[in-house]
């Protein structure tokens, strides 16, 4: 591949949607992975999901996008850090997110997704999160995401 072409796919638009894209409201970006996302359980330290994959979450070979996958990662693995008691009231700053994609997953195709905490300190949290098939029980992908805590006023 050359240079041109690399840059070429980067600039690839399907029309001029700048305009379009221009009139997203701020943080769009997690309702929009979000949407269809059903929480099922919530206790210490875990926090189970599930939803039914939507179409506008598919990437061009018709499966679930690796972008939608890692927002999952960091809003749900999020969600399971104050359910071990931290509350500054926020769920501190991402340091590290990894996702490894096992397999595919498609349009209404059912999924759960499960985020546990492996650590939650007084400065940085640990949290894994799987990604499984409803039907099977199949693992399609796994995440760790590492967050940076706020300090905890003692006022």
């Amino acid at each position: 591949m050359n240079l041109e072409s690399v840059k070429k796919y980067l600039e690839k638009r399907q029309g001029d949607t700048s305009s379009l894209v221009d009139e997203l409201p701020p943080r769009f970006l997690e309702p929009l992975v979000l949407n269809a996302l059903r929480v099922d359980l919530v206790e210490p330290g875990r926090v189970l999901c599930s939803m039914k994959i939507p179409p506008r979450l598919l990437n061009s070979g018709n499966s679930l996008h690796g972008g939608a996958t890692a927002t999952m990662v960091d809003v749900v693995g999020s969600a399971a850090i104050p359910t071990l008691g931290h509350m500054s009231g926020r769920t501190g700053v991402s340091v590290e997110i990894n996702v490894t994609y096992l397999d595919a997953a498609y349009a209404d195709e059912e999924i759960e997704i499960e985020a546990k905490t492996l650590r939650v300190g007084k400065a940085v949290a640990v949290v894994s999160v799987e990604f499984r098939k409803k039907k099977t029980g199949k693992i399609f992908a796994q995440g760790r995401h590492t967050k940076y805590l706020p300090a905890i006023s003692k006022m």
